[in-house]
């Protein structure tokens, strides 16, 4: 710290040092100003925003879209794809679109939307009530506060793989079986001899 100076005189020490003056307090009685590397400053205040922002999470808005007669296990399985997003920390709008004769029917729409956010309930909250706009009816859900989701495992190694490699440490080879024929010898009964 300097002290209180007039502005040329803190103008000269800085030339002299090499440094800008920065004003950092414009209201205060007398303004306080301060010397520094301006160029620098800015350079580690982007920077700063920036790893700020990398380490930002992005909400998106994903989209799940449904017809009124899609069927139950279809509908597990969006209903899964949400829970996923849902995960993820994503927001998911929940669509069903109408075609035809389905437009005469919304409720049959507002039925199977109650039924997505029922089996997502304590995932799942509700943002946006199912709502018809033109031909889709659509819903917006959003993870519910305090809802975990499930860790996922690593996968176990599956029998197959197991089986197989037990074959390879006993042997190299096949063990041989008394009714399989040894290998380059000729069947008796061909397929020729029995169209005879």
């Amino acid at each position: 710290m300097i002290g209180v100076m007039p502005t040329p005189r803190a103008l000269e020490i800085a030339r002299e040092r090499d440094l800008d003056l920065v004003e950092v307090q414009p209201n205060a009685v007398p303004p306080v100003c301060k010397l520094m590397d301006y160029g620098r400053y800015k350079y580690e205040q982007a920077k700063k925003e920036s790893e700020a922002r990398k380490h930002q999470k992005t909400i998106t808005l994903k989209e799940i879209r449904l017809r009124p007669r899609t069927d139950e296990h279809d509908i597990g399985v969006k209903t899964r794809k949400i829970q996923e997003f849902l995960a993820d920390g994503d927001k998911v709008r929940v669509s069903v679109q109408f075609r035809g004769p389905d437009l005469r029917h919304p409720e049959i729409g507002r039925r199977l939307l109650d039924n997505i956010a029922e089996t997502l309930k304590g995932t799942a909250v509700i943002e946006r009530p199912p709502v018809m706009e033109g031909r889709v009816m659509s819903m917006i859900v959003s993870r519910a506060p305090g809802w975990e989701p499930p860790k996922k495992q690593a996968p176990t190694p599956s029998g197959k793989r197991q089986v197989a490699t037990a074959g390879a440490v006993a042997g190299s080879q096949a063990p041989t079986s008394p009714s399989a024929p040894a290998a380059g010898s000729q069947e008796v009964g061909d397929a020729t001899d029995r169209q005879q």
